[in-house]
Parts: C-alpha cells; structure tokens; sequence
C-alpha cells in the first residue's frame, strides 16, 4: 500500500489550533510518499517561518483519510 503525506502551511486564527484563516492562501508544499520526505519537506517550510506564531505547516497524512480502515502503522 502506498502512503502518501501532504505538506501544508498558512495562517492559523490560533497557534494551538488548525484553523486556517485564508484558504486561498494557503501553501501546499506538495505530496509525498514517504513521511521522511514530508517531514524533511515540513521542516524546511516550518523553520522559515519559526518567529511567525500565527504560521502553521502540518503533514496530513492522506493514506488515513483514503482508506481508514487500515491499521495506522
């Protein structure tokens, strides 16, 4: 089964939370088929904007939303 990650950033109405405030702003770094890569690809955006409390970057993780029923490991 392949996993695939996207890697997403923007403008969040909290830093603690997942709202994003401009969907149309939002930065979509890309899709990835290993977590390593997202997670290199996420570090790379998210160090960028460190001083930025209201920027966000997640790695989504599309393999769950795809087909939930599989085992998360």
């Amino acid at each position: 089964m392949q996993k695939l990650h996207l890697v997403m950033g923007g403008r969040v109405a909290d830093p603690q939370g997942l709202e994003f405030t401009d969907l149309e702003k939002l930065d979509l770094v890309g899709v990835f088929d290993s977590y390593a890569e997202a997670e290199e690809a996420w570090r790379g955006r998210a160090q960028r904007t460190v001083d930025d409390a209201e920027m966000k970057y997640v790695i989504v993780h599309l393999h769950r939303l795809l087909q939930p029923e599989l085992p998360k490991a």
